[in-house]
Order: C-alpha cells, then sequence, then structure tokens
C-alpha cells in the first residue's frame, strides 16, 4: 500500500566527530514543541483527502470520545523497522495509530485511534506493538478499552510481521474477555485480520457509509465466486446490524457513534471485579406504574411492544438496546432500575410473536453471558410462543444454538429475576430463566400461561380421537378448552407448586423488580471447579 508523506516535522542535526555542540534547554524545548506539534497535525493534503471522505481525522476522533484534555499518548514517536521494498524512505511517526489513555466521565480507558492519513492505516510491526501495548495496560490497570477501527488491513510491506501483530492483538483479546469491557468502533475500513478483533469485543459500533468491516472484499470475490458485490453490500453497517449480527449499534455519522459509545461506558464497571457504576435510588420500590395494565393485551395472540414495558419498568423510561436491528423478535437492552445497572432480556411479540429462534438464541446468550461476566444483574420479560417450527431452523441447528441460551443463563451467578408477563410455553419457557434452571426470583403478572403448549394445541393433541368422533366436535372443544385452561392454564398453577414466588399486580412490576434486587444485591454463589465448561457452540 503506497504511504501519504510523511509530515514535515524538523530532524535531529548530525553529530561533530570533533567536539559536541552546545546547545540551550530553550532550543532545545523548542525544537520538541515543534517535532510534536508537527506530528500532531499530520500531513496536511492527507488529512484533507480524509475530511473529503467525511472522516475525522484519528486526533479528532478522539476529542469527541474522551473528556476534554484528558488524554495521554504513549509511543508517539514510534516508527517502523522495515527495510525493502522501499520502507526505508518513509518512516513517519505514530506508524498509523494514535495510542493511549483518558477518561470518559471521568473514568479511565484505554484506547488506540488508527489514523488512516499515515499507510491508509495500515497494520505493521510497530503499529502492532502499539495496540498490544495499551491493551496490556488496560489489563493491568483493570480499565475498559476501546479501539476504533480505520485501516487498510496487514501492512502487505511487512509480510508476516504484520499477520504476528494481529496474533498479539487476537491473543490478548482473548486474556481480556470478560476481565475488562472491550468495545470495537469501525469507521472506515476494517478488512481482514482487523475483522477478528472487532469479532471478540463485548460491543462493535458502525457509523456511515465509509464502515466496512470483512474478511476478503469485494475484488477477492468476485475472483473466486463470480459475484459482483459492493463494499457496502459486502461488509457495512446495515448489512452487519441486521443480518450477520456482528454489529452491535449502528450509527448515521461519527459524532452520534461515539457520543453513545460514552454512554455504553457510563454503564458499564471498569472491569469484572468492580459493580457498575450506581445511581442514587430513585424510590422504585414504592412506583406503581398504572400504564402497565394497559400496554399487555389479555389475549395471548394479540401482539404488543415490549420496549413499552421496558420504558415503564427502568429510571425514566431510558434504556440502551443491543443489536436492534437483529433478531428483533428478543430485546437485550441495559438500563438502571433503583439507580442498579441491569440486563434485560425480553420476547418481543411485535416480531414473529416472540418467538425464539437461532438467532434470537445466539443474541440473548452472549448477552447474558456478558451480563454475568460483569456483575450485571438480569431481568427476564417472558412472553413465548416456543421456537420457531420449521426445516429451516432445525437444519440451521436450533437446538443447538437455543442450548447457548439455555447454558447462559444456567451458568449465571449474579442475580436474576424473570417476570412472566403472558404465556410461557414449552421448552421456551424453561430456557428463558425459568425457575427450574435457576433465577433467583420468578414473578407473574395474571395473565401468565406456563404450559407445555397452547390450549387450542393441548386439547388437539389429547383429545384427538374424542374430537373426531364426536357429534359436534365445535362444541366438545370448547367444553375441553375451558377444562384444560381452569385445570392447568391458570395464572396460580406454577404458583401453588413454587415455580412461581409471586402473582403479582402488573402495576407493581417495577416496585417488585427493584424490591427483588436488592434482596439479591448480595448474593454470592461460587462456580463448580472445573477448567471450564463446554458451550454449545
Amino acid at each position: 500500500m503506497a504511504a501519504p508523506p510523511a509530515p514535515a516535522v524538523p530532524s535531529a542535526p548530525p553529530a561533530s566527530a570533533a567536539r559536541p555542540v552546545s546547545r540551550s534547554m530553550r532550543a532545545l524545548r523548542e525544537e520538541h514543541g515543534r517535532l510534536r506539534d508537527g506530528i500532531a497535525a499530520g500531513n496536511g493534503d492527507a488529512v484533507a483527502r480524509q475530511h473529503r471522505l467525511g472522516k475525522r481525522t484519528a486526533r479528532e476522533r478522539l476529542d469527541l470520545l474522551l473528556d476534554e484534555g484528558s488524554f495521554v499518548e504513549v509511543d508517539m514517536y514510534r516508527r517502523h523497522r522495515a527495510h525493502g521494498l522501499r520502507m526505508e524512505r518513509q518512516r513517519p511517526y505514530t506508524d498509523g495509530v494514535v495510542a493511549g489513555s483518558g477518561t470518559i466521565h471521568g473514568r479511565r480507558v484505554f484506547v488506540y485511534a488508527q489514523d488512516f492519513t499515515v499507510f491508509g492505516g495500515s497494520l505493521g510491526e510497530a503499529h502492532a506493538l502499539k495496540i498490544q501495548k495499551v491493551m496490556d495496560l488496560a489489563i493491568a490497570t483493570g480499565s475498559p478499552f476501546i479501539g476504533l477501527n480505520d485501516s487498510g488491513g496487514a501492512r502487505i510491506q511487512e509480510g508476516v510481521m504484520s499477520l504476528n501483530g494481529y496474533g498479539g492483538i487476537f491473543q490478548r483479546n482473548v486474556q481480556a474477555s470478560g476481565v475488562i469491557p472491550q468495545i470495537s468502533v469501525v469507521l472506515g475500513p476494517c478488512a481482514g485480520g482487523a475483522a477478528y478483533s472487532t469479532a471478540l469485543a463485548d460491543f462493535t459500533f458502525m457509523a456511515g457509509e465509509n464502515a466496512q468491516l470483512y474478511l476478503t472484499g469485494p475484488d477477492v470475490v468476485e475472483v473466486v465466486t463470480g459475484q459482483r458485490v459492493t463494499h457496502a453490500q459486502l461488509g457495512g453497517a446495515q448489512v452487519h446490524g441486521t443480518r450477520s449480527g456482528v454489529a452491535t449499534f449502528v450509527h448515521d455519522d461519527e459524532e452520534s457513534c461515539l457520543a453513545e459509545v460514552r454512554y455504553l461506558v457510563s454503564m458499564l464497571p471498569g472491569n469484572n471485579q468492580e459493580p457498575p457504576p450506581r445511581y442514587p435510588a430513585r424510590g422504585a420500590t414504592d412506583d406503581p406504574r398504572p400504564r402497565l395494565a394497559e400496554i399487555v393485551p389479555v389475549e395471548p395472540n394479540k401482539p404488543y411492544d415490549m420496549r413499552l414495558v421496558i420504558a415503564e419498568l427502568v429510571d425514566d423510561g431510558d434504556f440502551l438496546e443491543l443489536h436492534q436491528g437483529w433478531a428483533p423478535n428478543v430485546i437485550c437492552a441495559l438500563a438502571r432500575i433503583d439507580g442498579e445497572v441491569v440486563g434485560l432480556v425480553g420476547n418481543q411479540p411485535m416480531v414473529l410473536a416472540g418467538v425464539l429462534d437461532v438467532a434470537a438464541s445466539q443474541k440473548a446468550a452472549r448477552f447474558v453471558r456478558f451480563c454475568d461476566a460483569f456483575g450485571i444483574p438480569l431481568v427476564t420479560l417472558v412472553d413465548v410462543p416456543g421456537f420457531l417450527p420449521g426445516t429451516d431452523q432445525e437444519y440451521a441447528g436450533v437446538i443447538r444454538h437455543g442450548a447457548k441460551l439455555l447454558y447462559a443463563y444456567c451458568e449465571a451467578t449474579v442475580p436474576r429475576v424473570q417476570v412472566i408477563v403472558r404465556k410461557a410455553y414449552g421448552g421456551a419457557y424453561i430456557v428463558m430463566d425459568s425457575r427450574s434452571i435457576g433465577t433467583d426470583l420468578s414473578l407473574a403478572w395474571p395473565t401468565n400461561e406456563i404450559a407445555v403448549m397452547g390450549a387450542e394445541g393441548a386439547v388437539n393433541v389429547i383429545y384427538r380421537k374424542d374430537l373426531a368422533a364426536a357429534a359436534d366436535p365445535a362444541a366438545l372443544r370448547g367444553e375441553l378448552l375451558g377444562r384444560y385452561v381452569e385445570e392447568l392454564v391458570h395464572p396460580y398453577y406454577a404458583a401453588e407448586r413454587g415455580l412461581v414466588d409471586d402473582v403479582i399486580d402488573p402495576v407493581e412490576t417495577r416496585s417488585a423488580v427493584a424490591r427483588g434486587l436488592a434482596m439479591l444485591r448480595d448474593k454470592r454463589r461460587p462456580g463448580a471447579r472445573r477448567k471450564h465448561g463446554n458451550v454449545p457452540l
């Protein structure tokens, strides 16, 4: 990849062979200042090209992300050591990445921002070592780690050393997983090996038309498969936000994207040994919400928006939804209830009636595991008719993917509260954090229906022969439906058997959940002694 010209910065004077040249401290300081200013300013033509593409520079992005004046840069003077292919003629400072530490809302984070104006942001040995250094510091200090990606990929001129650099980054991604929050932000191209680091992060943001994320670009796809595809069609933000599920958040512009990164960080702990940031209590333990009695229809087959329920439960109706465009039949969100950060998982009756399928199971399972890793309590809102039937789902491995969600809940040791809003049928009821797999507190509305299947389907199966022989099948079916519901599907059937801890007035849901979380705040449950479990990946 051709490199833009290096910034015009003063070079060190040649050493005298006869005797050292005496220079004043003032001259040294001025020279040092000119060097730093020149590095920070970058190459004017390259910066202008970046702006014409509608992209900010690496330093401009860091100014948006971090608290004003908080950034402390490391390795500003780092340059590559490669020789051959004329690389020794171009040795710009920073080597195409700005790295260091700063604060977000006063809390420490470590960060790097790839600089597309230098070598197209491509990753070589020195570039990788800078990223690895701040990753090591983030792990050592227990601070969140954020990467701003804008790179053409591996630096071809450095060959295997570029690949080795990626490997060191991936290894640290895995070491940091579940220890510190990792956030990847794609603001330009992020191709080849770089895509793996993004996939290993806990959260991935993509912003604007310039964001591109893929393993192999359109040219390679065309050569290998004959298929012509644009950068956006192959790996644009909308593709990863709605189809692949790689992008957790999608934004139209860099400014709103980086503002939401700041908001997300405000809800996360610095590491797995400290609690999430807690706000003052909001009186949620005695906060009736009359609208909750109006949002959810009594009839089990009528849709409604579960987001409206969530808005009534959380402080100020404010929540951050993950993967909003992908697998929308399940909702995953971070919010606060009575000042405490919680993770919410809820079926969405507005989409596919809220069924669980392959994508929804994957989405919810990863979110549950994240919350458990970082001590964030879980609130699960259940209104699920079952798993999506059909050959497409079975062939795609819905059993295996559904087992991921089951495994995630069974393994979770954080406080867990289940609220059965309406129907909860079959295996999907079990998977949605039922009492049988370890939820700490199960609450149910009077509308709840916990059963192997819906009443009509159950009657058709149990009384198939009776209905076939009846003189008036419709009348008999109505009678049998009434009997089945009265005996097995009424709200108190599970409560009588201890599988539901309380049947609550919907209006009291926010208060009941807040009291439950307060009761469980000091929960301690040591894990089993083993190296690790074998998740059904």
